[in-house]
């Protein structure tokens, strides 16, 4: 079975939403609490970073250029060098209490960011989506800690994750891409690990990077695990597909939260990894503005 192997030298505080560009051949991703977006470019490994004014959640690719952010105060269209050039809509939440975390696009090019309730008494967290037309929608609320959106290729269903409360939720999808009520998918036992950052494969299995647990899994659309890959490090943040023929999986890590003694011991804590695995994965849509 192959092995994660480091893509670059680099090791970050939070990073999170790794994103394949087919077109620049180049791997994206964030890293929150730095309030920065990467690009590493494959083919010539040039390595560059754009700097914000507030954590980034998540981001996506936009069809125009440049990105969609999502920080801690709001969501904002930006050029390809990281500018804002429009503020698109306000955190819902209370951004000194919940800044936002995972999000992606769906298969129509919208836009979906979730919040991070960090107080953790309750579950304050939210669900938005940005339509084409750059009009905001709360979809779904009672949550903790967004995380693991991902869309099945049949267009059905959309995944989820609370990570905190370790539970991801599957929810069905009308012909418009509307969600009904969620359901619970597969529930985590202690020791298992968390379910952050996901992707999908094009046979319908889940991708979900465990954190806490040291591993990669695949789960069925039935929510039985298919396979599992080992960690060189205990907090995997998310994975998404990429590579000429889909198949390489981009692994995000973690340091956040680590004492001195656990980061000296496991250095490659917040590096990104690669791993071929043996199924292609969807591709993600570019954000698409009418």
């Amino acid at each position: 079975m192959a092995e994660p192997q480091l893509l670059l030298n680099y090791t970050g505080h939070l990073p999170e939403c790794p994103t394949w560009s087919a077109e620049e051949q180049a791997l994206y991703w964030a890293d929150i609490l730095e309030g920065e977006i990467h690009r590493y470019h494959l083919p010539t490994a040039e390595h560059t970073v754009l700097s914000f004014h507030e954590e980034v959640g998540c981001f996506a690719l936009r069809e125009q250029g440049g990105f969609i952010v999502a920080m801690r105060t709001g969501i904002w269209l930006t050029d390809k060098h990281g500018l804002l050039r429009r503020k698109v809509c306000d955190n819902p939440s209370n951004p000194q209490l919940a800044r936002f975390n995972d999000g992606g696009t769906d298969h129509q090019g919208r836009f979906y960011a979730g919040t991070f309730w960090g107080p953790g008494d309750y579950n304050g967290a939210l669900l938005m989506r940005i339509d084409n037309d750059l009009t905001p929608k709360v979809i779904q609320c009672d949550i903790h800690g967004h995380n693991g959106l991902a869309f099945s290729p049949d267009k059905q269903w959309m995944f989820t994750s609370d990570t905190p409360n370790g539970v991801i939720y599957r929810t069905p999808l009308d012909e418009q891409g509307e969600p009904g009520r969620r359901e619970v998918f597969r529930q985590f036992k202690e020791g298992e690990g968390i379910p952050d950052g996901a992707a999908m494969d094009v046979e319908g299995c889940y991708w979900s990077a465990l954190f806490d647990g040291w591993r990669i899994a695949r789960f069925s659309p039935q929510g039985e695990q298919l396979e599992e890959y080992r960690m060189p490090v205990r907090c995997p943040t998310m994975v998404c597909f990429g590579g000429d023929d889909m198949k390489t999986l981009f692994i995000t890590t973690t340091r956040e939260n680590m004492d001195a003694e656990e980061v000296a011991k496991y250095p490659l804590s917040g590096a990104i990894f690669t791993l071929p695995v043996g199924v292609a994965g969807m591709k993600k849509s570019r954000f698409i503005e009418r």
